[in-house]
């Protein structure tokens, strides 16, 4: 009987060779189920650097329409002081 096993021990081999398949798989879907997790928080991350990148682009403009705005108030101020100083000296 060299070399050979019982009966009793190719079952034990077996159901030893099944808890570390079961242990591999359970772990494998664990590590499965937490790139999904990783996968939807990096959307979501996505989407909201889009929304914020629009919303930045939309503030960047608004404020260069209000320096330009300002600008030509500051010049038409300075037209109406100009004239009111003319009109006061005259």
């Amino acid at each position: 009987m060299t070399g050979e096993i019982s009966l009793d021990q190719a079952f034990e081999h077996i159901h030893k060779a099944l808890n570390v398949l079961e242990n591999t798989i359970e772990s494998r879907l664990a590590i499965q189920d937490q790139f999904t997790k990783i996968e939807e928080e990096m959307q979501r991350v996505n989407a909201d650097r889009a929304r914020l990148a629009q919303k930045l682009d939309i503030s960047e403009a608004r404020a260069e329409q209000l320096e330009l705005t300002n600008k030509e108030v500051s010049h038409r101020l300075i037209i109406a002081m100009e004239k009111i100083r003319a009109v006061i000296e005259q």
